[in-house]
């Protein structure tokens, strides 16, 4: 796996672009009474997956003329990260092209077929000096909203954060630098999930029901066209 020049290093003009984010966050914000404003975090949004049962890149797939890598992007972004990692596929210059613009740094990942573990390795190789708390996203889920991430960052600040939908819970995550750390320790797909299970204390659930739908499949790509959320 190899990490993309941006990833060890901020430009100046991620810089100045998370600095305006922040400061229109915080003013936003900061009009809501009762509402905490989050610790400063960094996010990174997964998008390195191959989509093979899909049978064409997820990432490209839009929705009201928005990429869903950009879609999830815009997401975090609205959230005033400090930083922002998207880890994407080897050798896909149009994916990379939707990235153009925005201030993220980029990781590459040539084995994605091995599963999450090494993207998460290499988004927290990325972040190794960031002492906060870490968004985590992915590109499929079509429903998520910057109100969903907002009440991650809110939620139980020195614990771990999942998405609960029914029985299950996942992405996104809202991860604490102490569990970042140890994605050294996974494995294939069963990303930090498999840690919290090893130590028997599971996190916090945020409810999000609208994010159970699994872009997987040609046929859950029809469901999602003819349902509208996908554009045909």
């Amino acid at each position: 796996m190899r990490c993309g020049r941006a990833c060890t290093r901020r430009s100046a003009s991620i810089s100045a672009a998370a600095d305006r984010n922040r400061s229109r966050w915080r003013s936003s914000r900061s009009c809501t009474p009762g509402v905490i404003v989050a610790a400063e975090h960094a996010a990174v949004v997964l998008a390195a997956g191959l989509s093979r049962r899909l049978g064409r890149p997820k990432q490209l797939l839009c929705r009201d003329g928005v990429s869903l890598l950009r879609h999830a992007l815009d997401a975090v972004l609205a959230t005033a990260p400090l930083r922002v990692v998207a880890v994407l596929p080897a050798d896909a210059p149009a994916i990379e092209r939707e990235i153009d613009g925005l201030p993220v740094e980029r990781c590459f990942n040539p084995a994605a077929q091995t599963g999450i573990a090494g993207s998460l390795q290499l988004a927290a190789a990325a972040l190794a000096g960031h002492a906060g708390p870490t968004l985590i996203v992915g590109v499929d889920q079509i429903h998520l909203r910057p109100a969903h991430l907002v009440a991650l960052l809110a939620a139980d600040p020195d614990g771990d954060v999942v998405s609960g939908y029914g029985a299950a819970f996942g992405l996104p995550v809202r991860v604490g630098a102490a569990t970042l750390r140890r994605a050294a320790e996974l494995s294939g797909d069963a990303g930090f999930r498999s840690l919290w299970s090893r130590s028997g204390v599971l996190p916090r659930r945020i409810e999000a029901a609208e994010l159970a739908f699994d872009l997987d499949t040609p046929d859950t790509l029809a469901a999602a066209v003819a349902a509208g959320w996908i554009d045909r």
